[in-house]
């Protein structure tokens, strides 16, 4: 008689490693897409919450300054140094008798969406003007995305109307 020979299996059958492999694509094709929208969403929400930060350092410096709101040329100084009651002279690194107002950001926040991302600057022109973070109008103190027409978050909505 013979006897059966009774081998042990070593590895995985080829039909084994396709059922694993289609599992992993189909978690994958769900997964991926709701990454990249999170990453979306927290570039607008930082948008807003740096708006937020801007316009209430804003605010600070003309309540402290009779209303006046910082200069287009020097706003990012009068916003992160030291600056006199009327802010006529020039902010200065350490406060002093003379400049006791201030600082109201550590830092001017770089724009994190659009073309523009990554930049800090302000300006008054035409929105969407490369080099600029921000836009702001001296006059009103509204300081608002740099950020062009075209340019629209997930829901369709333009950055610059934040």
């Amino acid at each position: 008689m013979h006897a059966k020979v009774v081998r042990a299996r070593n590895g995985f059958s080829l039909l084994e490693l396709v059922v694993v492999i289609v599992i992993i694509g189909l978690i994958a094709a769900i997964a991926i897409p709701r990454f990249s929208r999170g990453a979306a969403g927290a570039a607008e929400k930082s948008l807003a919450a740096d708006l937020s930060v801007l316009r209430n350092a804003i605010d600070l410096f003309a309540a402290e300054h009779g209303g006046k709101y910082p200069t287009l040329s020097k706003i990012a100084d009068q916003l992160t140094k030291y600056s006199d009651s009327s802010h006529t002279s020039n902010p200065v690194d350490a406060r002093d008798g003379t400049h006791p107002y201030g600082p109201y950001v550590r830092a001017i926040p770089p724009l994190p969406v659009g073309d523009n991302a990554g930049c800090t600057g302000f300006h008054d022109g035409e929105f969407g003007t490369a080099g600029f973070g921000w836009w702001y109008d001296q006059d009103t103190g509204v300081v608002q995305a740099n950020c062009g027409g075209n340019e629209r978050d997930v829901t369709g909505k333009k950055f610059k109307d934040y």
